[in-house]
């Protein structure tokens, strides 16, 4: 089967259940932006799907059955990704979801998705508590930022702290995290700020101005996708990237390379994964993406690998019978890290990043 044949629209799934055809396929919803706020990631989390559905396929499919992908823009707004996933489970047309978007989308899903199948979010999220079926493998916010916040600002000797975020669950969970980090280190928050999705640019001055009053020598951005990099593309225009030290944890190679690399020395992210990360299983990951979408292909960033990690779960727990929603995390708990998955800390360096731990 060719990477192209596992992506299957979602008219046609539906239309291959309505029909009541019996299917000898194994097909997971596949919630990846292709458009709105990270549509800028999609491509390069589409290919670490299409990886792992190949691999899967290659060693012998799902109990025999081929892995299909039915994929569906999680870049709309919450309502309308749930709306186009909710048919997809009344039809029968999927057998789990996996997904790399927003959390607002998340939460929407997990709704519509909780009890009726299992369904695996990947990237990093705000934490709290999930509905049955439901299983989180990225990160919260306290797991992602508490080494990094301690030692920046350590080794900067950093004592105010700005926060600028879109306003949505994901940076309301991250600043009230990271304020009391930043309180444990003897330094304040001094400015947050959160921007609508797309509001960025009409808010630019305002916001490079409150961060001069301020008089922060740090900022956390939980800014994404295009929003971080038209607001990084602002700081460079100002001179304000050479005087604050920046943390992200959304920032990864699609969204450096957009922004145009970065030189300051001052720029960090703090991830579950970084393509230049010196592991042999990172690197392997990569060339054998190289060896199957080419040269030319999208670097597998941190959201990609996560929902490859994702993917390759929900085949191994389908392939033990261990699908049902009410004993999914118990199911998942001997095939996740017992420690969970570890952070990363790394600087920009011009259009890759340097890994610092």
């Amino acid at each position: 089967m060719s990477v192209e044949a596992v992506l299957i629209d979602p008219l046609e799934a539906l239309h291959s259940a309505r029909d009541g055809r019996e299917r000898a396929v194994f097909r997971v919803g596949l919630v990846v932006p292709q458009s709105g706020p990270l549509g800028l990631t999609g491509p390069s989390a589409l290919d670490g799907a299409l990886l792992a559905a190949h691999e899967v396929n290659a060693a012998g499919g799902v109990l025999g059955r081929p892995l299909e992908l039915v994929l569906v823009d999680g870049g709309g707004t919450p309502e309308r990704v749930a709306a186009e996933v909710r048919p997809l489970l009344a039809a029968g047309a999927v057998d789990a979801l996996a997904g790399c978007h927003t959390s607002d989308v998340h939460r929407a899903v997990e709704t519509v998705a909780a009890g009726r199948v299992a369904y695996v979010y990947t990237p990093p999220h705000e934490g709290g508590s999930r509905l049955p079926g439901v299983l989180c493998t990225g990160v919260d916010p306290l797991a992602q930022l508490s080494l990094s916040v301690s030692e920046l600002t350590e080794h900067h000797h950093l004592r105010r702290w700005a926060f600028i975020g879109n306003d949505y669950i994901w940076p309301r969970s991250v600043h009230r995290a990271a304020t009391a980090l930043v309180v444990r280190t003897g330094a304040r928050v001094v400015l947050e700020r959160r921007i609508p999705f797309g509001a960025v640019e009409g808010a630019v001055e305002p916001l490079l101005d409150a961060l001069r009053a301020s008089r922060a020598d740090a900022l956390l951005f939980s800014l994404i996708g295009r929003d971080q990099v038209h607001f990084n593309r602002a700081l460079r225009r100002s001179g304000l990237d050479h005087r604050l030290v920046r943390l992200s944890g959304a920032l990864e190679e699609n969204g450096l390379l957009a922004l145009g690399g970065d030189d300051t020395g001052l720029l960090y992210a703090a991830m579950p994964s970084f393509a230049t990360l010196d592991e042999e299983r990172r690197q392997g990951l990569a060339e054998r993406h190289r060896a199957l979408c080419g040269p030319w292909a999208p670097v597998l960033d941190a959201y990609a690998v996560g929902l490859y990690d994702g993917l390759r779960l929900l085949a191994d727990l389908a392939a033990r019978r261990s699908l049902a929603p009410d004993g999914l995390a118990r199911a998942a708990r001997g095939l996740l890290p017992a420690e969970g998955r570890p952070v990363h800390l790394a600087r920009a360096e011009g259009l890759g990043f340097a890994v610092l731990r």
